[in-house]
């Protein structure tokens, strides 16, 4: 069995607003293991909506639409679910009742215009929308169907958590779960990464494996689908291990987990606070790590040219406190890596407060790190990097060292 969204409304393709909708309804269906196989998007015609209802119906067993049963005249997707059904509108005294109560409730009065939402297709089963003014509706075609939601997101969403899904398992008996794993990757393309799994990327399997590209960052899915969640997540496990084994410290975290996170976890640890001073980058850097390291961000400076980089010292040092320090150098060539190194003195200020420090030194031209076996076999294992752990109040002999690349991308690591 396979499912298909239809998201409805002239401004999706315009790109005036961006199909939130679809996604918040992909991830609810891959909840209860029914696979949505096409989302397709079309814009206010009549016509073209209803032409697009019979060819999801021809090849879905459940079609869900998003959008178009607002009180205007350009909301006609209620009309093109009657047409490509072959029914007429039917007036529903009860969804009107239901939608005056819903604006009495609020002080409000019904427009003229709003009884247009009480219309549904002749045999529909009616979906009161106790959230807003547009109510969904079912429509039954043998052993398919046409589930028709609201486009505002929170209405849309609470009855499909509310309505639909408890309609479509108590319909088609759907007991099986699918569960994603994502793995945060830096330091390697997504190109790369797909040559040294390529054998988890094989159609057919389960679970399947796929990767994103983003900037600076790849995030690798796992998904697997069973009969419950934890069958499913049975499934994972062994997929996970062994692709951590293969990628090793190039993953940074899963899930929820951001680049900001873990930088954050790992300064906490060390009793470290992070400066950054940016060149070529327009602040894209700090802006992250302002947002997501509690605690451990204490400031930086925004270059535009590297003949700024004389005011690198002066300016951090007012931000981290007399005693840190920091030095910026000159931008290599078009695509080449700026890279700033930061070291962590003993205890030694009031208080024992260890903070971050800047080696003096230069930022110059540094080539991207490489390692040998990713230009050996791709299914080779990557060595593994000794990490000793640091003492507390030791100075730091491994510097932490923050890349920024023009344009963007940066990666926080130990060298």
């Amino acid at each position: 069995m396979q499912a298909e969204v239809l998201a409805v409304g002239s401004e999706l393709l315009l790109g005036q607003i961006v199909d939130t909708n679809s996604a918040v309804i992909a991830r609810h269906l891959a909840a209860i293991g029914l696979d949505l196989y096409y989302k397709t998007t079309v814009g206010d015609n009549l016509s073209r909506v209803a032409a697009a209802l019979r060819q999801a119906l021809g090849r879905s067993q459940v079609v869900l639409t998003t959008g178009g049963i607002g009180p205007t005249a350009d909301d006609i997707t209620r009309e093109a679910v009657a047409a490509a059904t072959d029914r007429e509108l039917v007036f529903s005294d009860h969804l009107m009742a239901q939608i005056e109560a819903f604006f009495a409730a609020r002080g409000g009065q019904v427009s003229p215009s709003n009884r247009r939402q009480a219309f549904i297709p002749a045999g529909a089963i009616a979906v009161e929308n106790p959230v807003g003014t547009a109510p969904a509706f079912i429509v039954e075609v043998g052993d398919r169907c046409v589930i028709t939601l609201p486009g505002v997101p929170r209405e849309m969403e609470y009855l499909l958590v509310n309505r639909v899904v408890p309609y479509l398992r108590g319909r088609y008996g759907f007991k099986g779960e699918i569960r994603l794993r994502v793995l945060k990757i830096v330091g390697l393309g997504e190109s790369r990464v797909g040559e040294l799994i390529a054998d988890f990327m094989e159609k057919g399997r389960n679970p399947t494996v796929g990767t994103l590209a983003h900037l600076g960052q790849v995030d690798l899915r796992i998904a697997a689908k069973g009969a419950d969640a934890a069958e499913a997540e049975t499934l994972i496990a062994p997929v996970e291990a062994e692709i951590r084994r293969r990628l090793g410290d190039l993953i940074f975290g899963a899930d929820a987990d951001t680049l900001e996170s873990q930088v954050s976890a790992r300064l906490n640890a060390l009793g470290a606070r992070l400066g950054l001073a940016e060149l070529g980058s327009g602040g894209v850097v700090g802006e992250r790590f302002a947002a997501g390291v509690a605690g451990g961000f204490a400031g930086g400076v925004i270059l535009a040219e590297p003949s700024g980089a004389a005011r690198i010292g002066a300016d951090l040092g007012a931000v981290l406190g007399a005693e840190d320090r920091a030095l910026g150098g000159r931008a290599g060539g078009r695509g080449d890596l700026l890279r700033g190194r930061a070291h962590r003195g003993p205890a030694g200020h009031a208080g024992g407060d260890r903070r971050l420090r800047r080696r003096p030194g230069r930022c110059a031209r540094v080539p991207l790190r490489r390692r040998p076996a990713l230009d050996a076999d791709p299914r080779r294992d990557l060595p593994a990097r000794p990490r000793p752990p640091i003492a507390a109040g030791a100075a730091l002999t491994r510097p932490l060292s923050l890349w920024t690349r023009p344009g963007g991308a940066y990666s926080l690591g130990a060298p």
